[in-house]
């Protein structure tokens, strides 16, 4: 299981991205068609047409660090995009489980207390 800080958030591109996208053509996705920004320390993750293979791009203080992964067999799960808008926001534990092979659909979560974030 990944562990970031609770400030981290993370974004799943929704359309499907050319893996030989580098920092800078991932950065520029991150802010002109996401509406992010990449230099947040935010997590951006980004999918091929395919669903076998995966970056993420983030920035750590410094420069930028991306983590590539690529199935050998099988692909990743697309998470359904409601509001048709180019990201879709999601928790550590959803990109853990997706990145794992974990079929969200039958996958439940049980009831935990959530803290109200309008004090």
């Amino acid at each position: 299981m990944l562990t970031l800080p609770s400030s981290v958030k993370i974004f799943i591109y929704s359309q499907p991205t050319d893996m030989r996208c580098g920092y800078n053509k991932l950065s520029m996705f991150a802010e002109s068609f996401m509406q992010k920004d990449p230099l947040s320390g935010h997590l951006f993750v980004f999918f091929n047409k395919f669903g076998d293979k995966c970056k993420i791009l983030f920035w750590d203080r410094t420069g930028f660090v991306t983590w590539y992964k690529k199935l050998e067999e099988g692909t990743f799960e697309r998470l359904p995009n409601k509001d048709n808008t180019t990201s879709i926001e999601v928790d550590i534990s959803k990109l853990t489980w997706v990145l794992e092979g974990i079929d969200l659909f039958k996958a439940r979560r049980r009831k935990r207390y959530k803290r109200k974030t309008d004090l």
